[in-house]
């Protein structure tokens, strides 16, 4: 039987900690490198939508595998959609059919909210926001679940849009502030989460404090940019992979190399590579999004369903061997 997982059934399957514990070690066990990450990016004609397929999703310590396709429409609510596929690694057996959506929001923002963490400077209390959207409120949702915030300072190019993620966070012990510029947000902030469409450059060295981090989300796609290439020169560079860096990143659109990156994120998580040099380093993370974040996901809430018997069971071939018709 093949497990159908809404948005409804993965809120109850799925906690921030299961999903952290989950993603701490995939960035771990992925630095072994078994399988090299497959992006797959088609625009759509006459419309502004794309599709991508990811795959394979695959890490040493969990028998299965998973193949995500997703349509991202900007202007739709919510953005992405799609279906990732989870497969038994010994037989291609369907396991599972998750909501692509749910997925790629806590993989995505989660994983943010562990490298913003781990990236930004010790005792930063503020957070400043760039683009107010569902990935934005993600992360600092997951962030919240590993320090202490008590400031967030927010900019969006849709006012109205800022402020209303403001009202929806305002409460005791949390100050929300709306401001009128990226630039502001960087004066008031040394941790920054930027998660925009943009196609040009929000933030320029100049902008930024000494000591500041930011975890661009933007970027993962060729042609998005949401840092300029003088910032990504002199910042200390963190990627999830390398490669699709190049091809798909920040550092390929900017016009930079691998070796413009410092580090891999797992390798901070691991703890053989130190977050920063010195305390006036400028620290960037910018992902491109890795298939192995859909199964780490993935599996830990299929084995979340059969344990607790939430999902629907769908069979697709209902004959046993032989019974089939043609």
């Amino acid at each position: 039987m093949t497990v159908l997982l809404g948005t409804a059934e993965l809120q109850q399957l799925l906690t921030p900690q299961t999903a952290f514990r989950a993603l701490r070690q995939g960035f771990v066990s992925a630095l072994a490198g078994h399988a090299s990450p497959q992006r797959v990016l088609q625009s759509l004609p006459s419309s502004p939508g794309s599709v991508a397929v990811l795959l394979p999703g695959l890490l040493p310590d969990i028998p299965a595998y998973t193949v995500k396709v997703n349509a991202k429409f900007p202007d739709a609510s919510p953005a992405i959609s799609g279906i990732v596929c989870l497969h038994d690694l010994t037989n291609g057996k369907l396991l599972a059919l998750l909501d692509s959506a749910f997925v790629t929001a806590w993989r995505t923002g989660l994983s943010a909210a562990l490298a913003t963490d781990l990236l930004s400077p010790a005792g930063t209390h503020t957070v400043g926001i760039i683009g107010a959207g569902a990935q934005a409120d993600l992360t600092l949702r997951g962030l919240m679940q590993l320090r202490a915030v008590n400031q967030v300072v927010i900019h969006d190019v849709d006012a109205g849009r800022a402020h209303r993620m403001a009202e929806l966070w305002q409460q005791p012990g949390l100050e929300c502030q709306v401001v009128g510029s990226a630039r502001e947000v960087a004066r008031d902030c040394d941790s920054i989460v930027t998660a925009t469409w943009s196609r040009r450059p929000l933030l320029h060295l100049p902008d930024l404090q000494p000591g500041s981090h930011i975890t661009s989300l933007g970027a993962d796609e060729p042609g998005k940019t949401e840092l300029d290439a003088q910032l990504l020169q002199h910042a200390r560079v963190i990627v999830d992979d390398l490669d699709l860096a190049m091809t798909s990143g920040a550092l390929g659109t900017a016009g930079l190399h691998r070796g413009d990156a410092a580090a891999l994120l797992g390798q901070i998580i691991e703890g053989t590579v130190p977050a920063r040099a010195d305390a006036e380093q400028v620290t960037v993370y910018t992902p491109v999004g890795l298939p192995w974040q859909d199964l780490a996901l993935s599996w830990a809430a299929y084995q979340a369903a059969l344990q607790h018997r939430v999902g629907v069971d769908f069979q697709f071939h209902p004959h046993s061997k032989g019974e089939g018709s043609v």
